[in-house]
C-alpha cells in the first residue's frame, strides 16, 4: 500500500492546471449507455473511480479505451446495440457514484439490475431519492438481495420533486427522463456545475433540456440520441485544494483550466484569509499572507460553500490566527479528518455539526491515516505546512479523486514523494 511523505519546506510557487472534473467524468461515461456506437471524451482525469466506471461499462459488453502517451486523457467508449443491464456487487461497492448507470440502462434498454451503492464512509447516502424519481416516471422496482432492480417498457415524462437535494439523484433521473416519451419536470434540482456539464453533453446528444443549473430542469423525452465527442470541464475541487496549497505555505500558484464562476464561495473565503485572488485569462492565482487569518464557513449545496472543501479549508483555519467555526451541513460524518489533524498540533473542538478551529502558528509532522478522499487531501496540505516529515497513510483514498497530486506540488517547489508502505493497512 502506498503512503505520501511530505517535508514542509516554505512557499509553494509556480503554474499547474487542473485536471478534468472527477464528479462530472463519473456521470459522463455513465451517459454513453444512452446512445449505441462510439463516443470521444477528452480530458479525463486517470483516476480509481474514474477506471471502475470504466470496469463497470465493460462487464456490461461496452469497449472502453485510454489512448496512450499525451494523448491518456483521451477516451474511447464503444457502446454496442444490446448491453447485459447489470452493475455487479465487486465494483459497485467500491464507489457509491456506479448507481449512475441505473438511469441509462432503465432508459435505453427497460430493465436495470444495480447493485446498492458503496464507496466514502462519509454519512448515509441513501438513494432513495434515486428510486421515488424514476418511480415517478413509471419505473417498477424491487430491492432484492442487495440489488435494485428496475424495469420499465418505456419511461413517460412526469413531475420530479426530490424531498432533499442530491445530485446524482438529479443525474440519475435526468439521464432517464431523456428517453422518456413526453416532458419531465425535475424540481429541488441539484444545481452544481457538474449537473451543468451532463446536461451539456446529453444536449450534444441530441436531448432535449433546459433549465439545468437551476432548481427546475424541464426534459423533454427524445426516441434516440447518438454518440458525442466531448472535452470535460476542470474539477473546480482539485483546483481548489491547488489554491489551499499557496495559502497554506504562503506561495503564489497560478491554477490553469480553473473556472472561477464554478469556485466563488471558496475564492471569498481565501480572500477573507488575508489571501490574493485573482482570476486570470487562463485561471486562478493564489497568493498567500505569511500567516492566514481565521474565518467561519457553513457548507451548503451549490452555490454555497462546497462540503468536498470543508476538510481543506479546516487544514488552512487550523494554522490561522484566531479562530474559526465550520458548520457542516451536507454529510454528518465528516469530521473523520480532526483526529489526524491534532495529531500533527491543531487545536479543534467538535460538537455535533460544528468544529470551532483556534488557530495555532505551526502545526507538526506526524504519520497520520486518511480516511476519505477528501480528508487525504486536508491532510497532505496540513503537512506542507508542519515542520518535519509528516507521512500520509491509506493514500489510495486521495487516488480516487486527485490527478498524481503530490507530483504536481512537487513541481510547484514541495519536498513530497510517493513510497511504498508495508505498515498501511
Amino acid at each position: 500500500m502506498d503512503a505520501i511523505v511530505i517535508t514542509g519546506n516554505g512557499p509553494l510557487e509556480g503554474v499547474t492546471h487542473a485536471s478534468g472534473a472527477k464528479n462530472a467524468a463519473l456521470p459522463i461515461i455513465a451517459s454513453a449507455l444512452l446512445a449505441p456506437g462510439e463516443h470521444t471524451f477528452r480530458n479525463v482525469p486517470e483516476l480509481v473511480d474514474v477506471n471502475t466506471m470504466f470496469k463497470v461499462l465493460d462487464t456490461m459488453g461496452c469497449e472502453s479505451h485510454r489512448l496512450e502517451g499525451k494523448k491518456k486523457n483521451i477516451v474511447t467508449i464503444k457502446v454496442p446495440t444490446n448491453v447485459t443491464p447489470e452493475a455487479p456487487y465487486d465494483l459497485v461497492r467500491t464507489m457509491r457514484a456506479s448507481v449512475l448507470v441505473l438511469g441509462p440502462l432503465l432508459a435505453r434498454y427497460g430493465r436495470a439490475r444495480v447493485s446498492m451503492p458503496g464507496g466514502c464512509a462519509i454519512g448515509a447516502r441513501p438513494i432513495d431519492q434515486h428510486l421515488k424519481g424514476l418511480q415517478a416516471l413509471g419505473a417498477e422496482i424491487e430491492l432484492s438481495e442487495g440489488y435494485v432492480e428496475a424495469r420499465a417498457k418505456r419511461l413517460k415524462g412526469g413531475v420530479v420533486t426530490f424531498d432533499c437535494i442530491t445530485v446524482t439523484g438529479t443525474e440519475n433521473v435526468l439521464m432517464a427522463a431523456v428517453l422518456a416519451k413526453g416532458r419531465t419536470l425535475i424540481e429541488n434540482a441539484a444545481k452544481e456545475p457538474e449537473v451543468e456539464e451532463l446536461a451539456r453533453v446529453l444536449n450534444k446528444m441530441g436531448a432535449q433540456i433546459s433549465g439545468a443549473g437551476s432548481d427546475v430542469i424541464t426534459v423533454d423525452g427524445v426516441d434516440d440520441l447518438h454518440p458525442v465527442d466531448h472535452a470535460i470541464i476542470a474539477d473546480r475541487i482539485e483546483a481548489g485544494t491547488l489554491l489551499v496549497a499557496a495559502a497554506i505555505t504562503g506561495g503564489d500558484i497560478l491554477v490553469k483550466h480553473a473556472v472561477p464562476e464554478h469556485l466563488e464561495p471558496v475564492l471569498q473565503k481565501l480572500r477573507a484569509t488575508g489571501c490574493i485572488v485573482t482570476v486570470e485569462a487562463d485561471g486562478i492565482r493564489c497568493k498567500g499572507p505569511s500567516r492566514v487569518q481565521a474565518v467561519d464557513l457553513k457548507t451548503q449545496e451549490h452555490p454555497g460553500f462546497p462540503t468536498d472543501m470543508q476538510a481543506q479549508l479546516m487544514a488552512l483555519l487550523a494554522t490561522a490566527n484566531g479562530t474559526s467555526v465550520i458548520t457542516e451541513n451536507i454529510f454528518e460524518n465528516r469530521y473523520m479528518h480532526v483526529a489526524e489533524l491534532r495529531r500533527m498540533g491543531a487545536d479543534i473542538t467538535v460538537d455535533g455539526h460544528t468544529a470551532v478551529v483556534r488557530g495555532t502558528a505551526r502545526l507538526s509532522g506526524a504519520p497520520v491515516m486518511a480516511t476519505d478522499l477528501r480528508a487525504s487531501a486536508s491532510l497532505v496540505l496540513a503537512g506542507l505546512h508542519a515542520e518535519g516529515k509528516t507521512k500520509v497513510g491509506r493514500v489510495y483514498h486521495l487516488d480516487r479523486g486527485y490527478e498524481r497530486l503530490e507530483k504536481k506540488l512537487k513541481a510547484l517547489g514541495a519536498n513530497i514523494r510517493r513510497i511504498k508502505d508495508p505498515g498501511g493497512t
